[in-house]
């Protein structure tokens, strides 16, 4: 009789440590999970400078996401803009015979498109400082420092591939 009790408590002492186990897994792996997810969609969802800066509060984000409605609407027409004019450039540079009066015509162009990139993502840097305390400010110059450390526009410069 007491082999059988032996028996089943040694057999619910398995089971009880065996399920036990399996909840201790599941609840890691579902952390790893929602940790995992909200890092990758942290960093893939980055559309400013702003967004690399950790600490801003509700209203400095609400605030960021104003401004936003109107700069990136613009700053992906000068983009645009900038990918056509490539496209014309590449076109006149293979076109036969090669005009090269016109090639340099559109690189000019080409490059007052970029000077306005350039001068729209400045104003938009000024105007976003302001919306930070001295802290974050500097923390904001660090993060401009290694973005333009990269060369080009860091975070607003063109890295998508674009299908003609």
């Amino acid at each position: 009789m007491r082999t059988k009790m032996a028996i089943g408590f040694f057999m619910f002492d398995f089971i009880f440590g065996f399920a036990t186990a399996l909840v201790i897994i599941f609840t890691l792996f579902l952390g790893a999970y929602y940790y995992l997810k909200h890092t990758r969609w942290k960093y893939t969802n980055i559309k400013g400078y702003m967004d690399l800066i950790p600490d801003l509060t509700e209203e400095q984000r609400t605030r960021v996401q104003e401004i936003r409605l109107s700069f990136l609407p613009h700053v992906e027409k000068i983009r645009q803009e900038l990918c056509m004019k490539r496209v014309a450039l590449a076109r006149a540079l293979f076109s036969e015979p090669t005009d090269k009066k016109r090639a340099h015509l559109i690189a000019r162009s080409i490059l007052e498109c970029q000077s306005e990139l350039e001068l729209e993502v400045i104003e938009h840097i000024l105007e976003e400082k302001t919306l930070l305390s001295p802290e974050q400010q500097r923390n904001f110059y660090d993060i401009i420092l290694q973005q333009f450390a990269q060369g080009g526009l860091g975070v607003h410069d063109i890295k998508q591939r674009r299908r003609f």
